[in-house]
C-alpha cells in the first residue's frame, strides 16, 4: 500500500547507508576484500567483484561496483 505522508515519499528517494570510494588493495578469497579510503586507513569490506588497483564504490560495508578513475582536486575557499 503506498504512503500519503510526504516525510516517508521522500525518504524513499533517499538511498540508505554511506557511500565512499576506496582503492581495493587485496581481495581475500573469502568473499571479503581489503580497501584503503583516501585518508589512508584500510577497511575490510564484502565482495570481491573489483580487481586489486582499482577503485570501489562501498555502500554499508560491501562493495557495489567500480568507480571511475577520475582526476581529484581539492582547494579551499
Amino acid at each position: 500500500m503506498a504512503t500519503t505522508n510526504i516525510w516517508q515519499q521522500f525518504k524513499a528517494l533517499i538511498p540508505d547507508g554511506v557511500r565512499v570510494i576506496a582503492t581495493i588493495t587485496a581481495n581475500n578469497g573469502n568473499g571479503t576484500s581489503q580497501a584503503e579510503l583516501r585518508d589512508g586507513s584500510v577497511i575490510t569490506v564484502k565482495g570481491e567483484s573489483v580487481g586489486v588497483g582499482e577503485r570501489a564504490f562501498i555502500q554499508n560495508g560491501e562493495i557495489k561496483g567500480t568507480a571511475p578513475s577520475l582526476a581529484q582536486y581539492e582547494m579551499a575557499v
